[in-house]
This record gives structure tokens, C-alpha cells and sequence, in this order.
């Protein structure tokens, strides 16, 4: 066998025990799902595999409409605060730490030691009508009674932001961290300040990291079901929940399947686009 056969087979070995871990845990679950979407229901339950592209027409009533756009909204919010909040923090842990470089990461990183829904249940007691959020407002002067924030789309936006800020840090610090710093001292050498050096070095170099935090944060924040259902109540009804109130409690597997279908197409091609978007600015910028 030639040295190139060798090569191939010594890659398709390599790639295999990812590619079959993928294949059984992520293609197939994903085709149940997209044979479900074309089922049928039944009253009590359970499903029938036929042909039924109707329940992908449901999915375009004005009702799960207005719930996708919602989601989609909010999922975009929560990435643009990530990010204007998650910027500042890793420039500043890349270039200014220094010695408390690796403390700051580590702070970063302590959410992730703790579940998401204990985290959301500890949000519930800050903002509840008898939590810290109130009492502070109110030693503060600035409220006179009790204020409950709970199941408000601002208590699901103060939850989102706090639990997928570290999915923006991370890549963005990461992203920063390759940049070589001698690019700074020229564009300052050669008359630039602080602001016009950022933006015309800093920045642009620093958007795979933007790009790669956007994507962490925005995909999961559509899809997201356990902080709304317990910030927001049924006054902020996003996809994610509508999804597993059909699996769960209404028991229309079909629906349910078409409208995660429905959701994990639009991703696909919000990604691709972004993608697309910010590479050709990219260039340009060059």
C-alpha cells in the first residue's frame, strides 16, 4: 500500500470513534425527531408514523409565531449584553491582570461548577418580592415597599445574561490572548490612539472570538426553557418551553418534534449567514 492509502486509512481511524459517537448520540436522535415531525398524535398519547406535513403548517399560526419571535428577540438581547458586558472583563483579564490573570479565569469558570437550576433558584431568592434585590432597593431609598421582579422578562433577561456570560468570556479571552501585541505598539507608533487602535487593530482581530461567543450564547438561549419557566412564569413563554409543554403535558410528540425541527433549521441558517456576514466584513476590513 502507497503512503497516501496509509494516510487515509490512518485518518478514517482517527475520525471514527468521534464520528460513531456522533452518528449514534447526535444524527440519529436528530432522524426519531425528524420522522416524529411528519407523524401523527394520538389523543392519549403515543404516535403514529405516517406522512403529516401539517404539523409543520401549525407551526406558522400566528400564536407559535409570535412565541419564535419572542425567543429569537431575547436570544439576541442576551448575546448583545454577553457580549458588551463579556468584552471589557476578557480585554481586561488579557491585558491588564497580569498576576490575576489566572484568578480572574478561575471566577469565570466557578459557575460552571454549580447546575444551571440551582443557579435560576438562587436568582428566584434574589429577585422575589422578599429577596436581596428588593431590600436593597429599599435601604437605598429608591423603592418604598416590597418589589417583586420575579416572572418578568427583565428577571429572564438579568438570569440569561448571567448564565451564559462565561460562553462569552471564554472564547472572547481565548480570542485575545493569540493577539500578537507588537500589531498595538505600530498602529501607536505610527500615530493612533488608544480608541483608533482598538478599533482598527484590537477589534477586528479579536471577531473570531466575537463570532465563536455569539454562537455559544445565541443558540442555546433560543432553545432555552429551565430559566424562563422559572423567571418568567407564563407571562414569558419562549420556544424552548412551548416545545416541552408538547412533549410533556399536551403529549403531541408530532407537533413537538415539528416545531424543534422547525427551530433547529432556522439556527442553521441564522449561523450560516452570520457566519458568511461577519467573514466578508472581515475581508473588507483587511
Amino acid at each position: 500500500m502507497d503512503e497516501k492509502g496509509r494516510w487515509s486509512r490512518g485518518l478514517v481511524a482517527l475520525l471514527f470513534p468521534a464520528g460513531f459517537w456522533l452518528g449514534v448520540f447526535f444524527v440519529v436522535p436528530l432522524l426519531f425527531i425528524l420522522v416524529y415531525s411528519f407523524g401523527e398524535s394520538g389523543i392519549y398519547g403515543g404516535i403514529t408514523i405516517t406522512f403529516h406535513p401539517s404539523n409543520y403548517l401549525r407551526v406558522f399560526d400566528p400564536l407559535y409565531l409570535d412565541i419564535l419571535v419572542r425567543s429569537v428577540v431575547i436570544a439576541a438581547l442576551n448575546t448583545l449584553f454577553c457580549l458588551i458586558l463579556g468584552y471589557p472583563l476578557a480585554y481586561l483579564i488579557c491585558f491588564k491582570a497580569r498576576r490575576w490573570k489566572t484568578l480572574l479565569i478561575l471566577l469565570v469558570m466557578i459557575p460552571f461548577w454549580t447546575n444551571l437550576l440551582v443557579r435560576t433558584y438562587a436568582w428566584m431568592v434574589i429577585l422575589g418580592g422578599n429577596g436581596v434585590a428588593s431590600h436593597l432597593l429599599e435601604f437605598l431609598g429608591i423603592t418604598r415597599g416590597p418589589v417583586d421582579f420575579l416572572f418578568t422578562p427583565q428577571a429572564v433577561m438579568m438570569g440569561m445574561v448571567y448564565g451564559y456570560l462565561p460562553f462569552m468570556i471564554l472564547p472572547l479571552y481565548a480570542s485575545l490572548e493569540k493577539l500578537d501585541v507588537r500589531l498595538k505598539e505600530a498602529a501607536q507608533d505610527l500615530g493612533a490612539n488608544r480608541w483608533r487602535t482598538f478599533w482598527r487593530v484590537t477589534f477586528p482581530l479579536s471577531i473570531p472570538g466575537v463570532l465563536a461567543g455569539s454562537i455559544l450564547v445565541f443558540v442555546p438561549s433560543v432553545g432555552e426553557f429551565v430559566i424562563p419557566d422559572l423567571l418568567g412564569g407564563s407571562r414569558t413563554v419562549l420556544i424552548g418551553n412551548l416545545i416541552q409543554q408538547q412533549f410533556l403535558n399536551a403529549r403531541n410528540w408530532a407537533f413537538g418534534s415539528a416545531l424543534a425541527m422547525t427551530l433547529s433549521a432556522l439556527m442553521l441558517a441564522a449561523i450560516i449567514a452570520y457566519i458568511r456576514k461577519v467573514g466578508a466584513d472581515k475581508l473588507e476590513g483587511i
